[in-house]
């Protein structure tokens, strides 16, 4: 799905940022017919929030799953907060860290930008949309 779709290069032509390949990815992988107002949301999240912060994989994540199963907000269960607990703490374990810096400096280059990051991001996603369904 997601995985598959990064992968053949979904977001390169368009010069979206990691945080946008996630939340664009997801909307046509998944279906999720957010309007384009929605995604433009994710611009400011790629590079870490612009300073190298939490990486724009682990927020558009985030957004990802919110806008699956979340009905009205965040406060109406913990399901939201287990889900981005699970994927945040899954990346960690695969990846080692949420940290921008850290990971463009271990993952990045020139020739592949940081696809790999990418690419883990959306296999977490795929994983997890999988088992959850999709709403």
């Amino acid at each position: 799905m997601l995985l598959k779709l990064l992968q053949d290069g979904f977001g390169s032509a368009m010069d979206l940022n990691c945080a946008e390949k996630i939340l664009y990815g997801a909307n046509w992988a998944y279906n999720m017919k957010l309007p384009a107002e929605a995604l433009k949301l994710a611009a400011g999240f790629g590079g870490g929030m612009g300073i190298e912060s939490s990486c724009g994989v682990i927020t558009g994540g985030v957004m990802v799953l919110s806008s699956l199963y979340v009905k009205r907000n965040g406060h109406e269960s913990g399901r939201i907060k287990a889900l981005e607990k699970e994927f945040i703490e899954t990346f960690i374990k695969e990846m080692g860290t949420i940290d921008c810096s850290v990971l463009k400096a271990k993952y990045r280059n020139d020739e592949i930008k940081c696809n790999l990051v990418i690419f883990k991001a959306g296999e977490i996603l795929d994983r997890m949309v999988e088992r959850e369904g999709l709403h």
